[in-house]
């Protein structure tokens, strides 16, 4: 059986998919993931995935195509070609599945299911409802369920990756934490000052500090490095960072991919979390973690990009010390 999966959106979203993957590929000859330009490489790392499909859609993401851009006409074509027996439509709690759902049915997908609050009409062949307070990689897990798509006896339902390289050449021998200071969204990061001043203090401590970060964040990564960490800003691609974030004790990291990935090679992580979203949806899953950030702050659930609230206090009120706290717990309960 051929099945495609559908995750339109971003690299930690496509990660938090991946239980709900493998329980596909245990029941399926050929698994497809369709997904954005953002969760690309997640789904090259995704055990169980053969074959990937980009596309940007129209409704996904911080700055999506115009309808007429995206080649609406070319993704049928490739899906019909394809000739998928089944699909499986993964969203957040907030998203619709059915404008993904219409393009399978006009591309001659048997059988569609996904978790969807509006009505459906002949789009769906199974409409999941997902409890309340359910964490995302869980919600997909159970959409795939309904689907008939058990995971296999021996899988725990954590999140998983393909095995990282070894890259002891980049962070150098010995132990180390990871202090990943970038975000996606203005809202969910951490003030540089603050993150510069606890790489400081957990270098105080006898800690060995590697600071990660993507291209465009080489400067931050400077400034948050200093003169005592290691700083690989801009020095990692996907695959790389995972084999980064496995050898490290603890990731220190704001609610953004890396913070999905670091759980994806079972490293503790410490969770500098805005409540912008809920944690019980989207904190990291399946590790020990610690949550840092007022949960109960003005912003919550606002789902903004920057903060609405001047001064950012749910995060600007944690200190650097509360991280160094946080990080010594992990490593005591992990030791």
């Amino acid at each position: 059986m051929k099945v495609l999966v559908v995750r339109l959106d971003s690299f930690g979203d496509v990660l938090l998919a991946g239980p709900a993957v493998r329980a596909v590929a245990a029941h399926s000859s050929h698994v497809t993931m369709l997904c954005g330009p953002s969760g690309d490489p997640a789904a090259r790392l995704l055990p169980g995935v053969d074959d990937v499909i980009v596309w940007a859609a129209p409704w996904e993401g911080f700055d999506p195509p115009a309808v007429a851009e995206a080649d609406v006409d070319g993704l049928i074509r490739c899906l019909t070609d394809a000739a998928f027996d089944t699909a499986l439509i993964l969203t957040s709690f907030h998203q619709s599945p059915l404008p993904t759902a219409l393009l399978l049915r006009l591309a001659g997908v048997g059988r569609i299911g996904a978790e969807s609050v509006d009505h459906p009409g002949r789009l769906l062949d199974v409409r999941h409802r997902r409890p309340p307070g359910r964490h995302e990689a869980q919600a997909a897990l159970d959409t795939a369920a309904a689907m008939g798509f058990l995971p296999h006896p021996g899988d725990d339902g954590r999140l998983r990756v393909l095995p990282p390289p070894d890259t002891a050449a980049l962070t150098g021998n010995g132990p180390y934490l990871v202090v990943h200071p970038g975000a996606s969204a203005p809202a969910r990061t951490w003030h540089p000052e603050r993150c510069a001043e606890a790489v400081d203090l957990l270098t105080d401590a006898g800690h060995r500090v590697v600071v990660t970060g993507g291209p465009g964040e080489r400067e931050l990564t400077r400034e948050v490095s200093g003169h005592t960490a290691v700083d690989l800003g801009g020095r990692t691609d996907h695959r790389t960072l995972a084999g980064v974030l496995c050898l490290a004790d603890v990731v220190v990291s704001g609610n953004t991919g890396p913070a999905h990935l670091a759980a994806a090679v079972g490293t503790p992580v410490v969770s500098l979390f805005a409540p912008v979203v809920p944690a019980d949806r989207w904190a990291p899953y399946g590790v020990p973690s610690i949550l840092l950030g007022d949960q109960t702050a003005p912003c919550a659930d606002s789902r903004a990009r920057s903060c609405p609230v001047p001064g950012h206090p749910c995060l600007d009120e944690v200190t650097a010390q509360d991280v160094v706290r946080a990080v010594h717990k992990l490593l005591q309960e992990g030791g």
